[in-house]
């Protein structure tokens, strides 16, 4: 089969499309012949082995855990293990894979589930990390509720467009911070107001916020806490810049180390792969509220030109890779 294999950490130059073997299977995994992966800021990361702390958290130490890259997608299940009894071959999936840009991929049967059907397998591979992390973001630790005002800073990426919707269908006010071409596509995403950040400082401003959702990670946290009702609570969900040790991860320690002492609640949105946080999509997915935006899809020889892209910071939405 053909994948994109990462023999070292580097940058996306070192990545490498190959044929190497159809993966192996263990007795609770399924093999799925993929149709779509999803490009995320996390692949990045990963590609170069930053923030370098991270290392020692799962990425692997001197070279990638994980020979072959991509995290998550959809495709069509080729084979199971023999203690899988939830999914069958042939059913449509997407959900969270251990190298996902490839022609087959393995994932934990726990970690795939039916697909959309009314979205394509391009649209799908769009859902898992960036669609599951908004909504826990939101619904779950922001506890967004109706009549609230809720900012998202990056709201034209792929976790802020999602975020952006589910706080629409819970019943905010939301004000979306993006670039000046993206306000329309955050207008019609349900936003209530668009901030041009080249424009205006959100911080500088006089409203204030239940809850701040910060994919960017450009302002203080001073400057963040400002913009908050005393109560309010932020969701620190920041990128951070490549070749540093800490990266993001410097930031949001501070912000637990001052959530300590504020009444504001700082938190993290960690990192999970649930089945059933796929599954809980579909109740605003067959409700018409949430739907993916892909800006650009690329094909499987293309990942390098789509992650420079992503490491940029200015692609609208989701990009995906189709596959083959």
């Amino acid at each position: 089969m053909k994948a994109i294999v990462q023999a070292k950490f580097g940058s996306p130059e070192t990545l490498q499309l190959l044929d190497i073997e159809v993966p192996e299977i263990a007795e609770d995994e399924v093999l799925v012949r993929m149709q779509a992966a999803s490009l995320n800021p996390a692949d990045w990361h990963i590609v170069r082995g930053e923030p370098r702390v991270a290392r020692l958290m799962g990425l692997g130490l001197t070279r990638p855990k994980n020979r072959v890259a991509g995290i998550d997608g959809a495709g069509i299940v080729e084979a199971i293990g023999t203690n899988v009894q939830d999914v069958r071959v042939g059913d449509e999936v997407f959900g969270f894979f251990q190298g996902s840009f490839a022609e087959f991929a393995v994932a934990e049967a726990g970690k795939v589930t039916q697909k959309p059907a009314q979205f394509t397998f391009q649209q799908a591979a769009a859902l898992p990390i960036a669609a599951t992390t908004g909504m826990r973001g939101i619904r779950d630790i922001g506890e967004v509720q109706a009549g609230q005002r809720v900012l998202i800073n990056g709201a034209a990426g792929g976790v802020g467009t999602f975020a952006l919707q589910i706080a629409v269908a819970l019943g905010a006010e939301v004000s979306g911070v993006s670039s000046a071409r993206n306000g329309d596509l955050l207008r019609s995403l349900g936003a209530a107001h668009v901030i041009d950040y080249a424009a205006e400082d959100f911080t500088l401003g006089s409203t204030k916020y239940h809850v701040i959702l910060d994919n960017t990670g450009n302002h203080p946290l001073g400057s963040l806490r400002r913009t908050m009702v005393t109560d309010g609570i932020l969701l620190v969900n920041s990128g951070g810049s490549p070749g540093t040790v800490f990266g993001p991860i410097a930031f949001m320690a501070s912000a637990m180390a001052v959530n300590v002492v504020v009444r504001q609640r700082l938190r993290l949105i960690p990192t999970r792969e649930s089945r059933d946080d796929l599954r809980a999509l579909d109740e605003y997915i067959d409700a018409g509220q949430l739907a993916p935006v892909v800006d650009k899809t690329y094909a499987l020889t293309e990942v390098v030109e789509g992650l420079r892209v992503v490491e940029g910071g200015h692609a609208r939405g989701k990009l995906v890779i189709a596959i083959p």
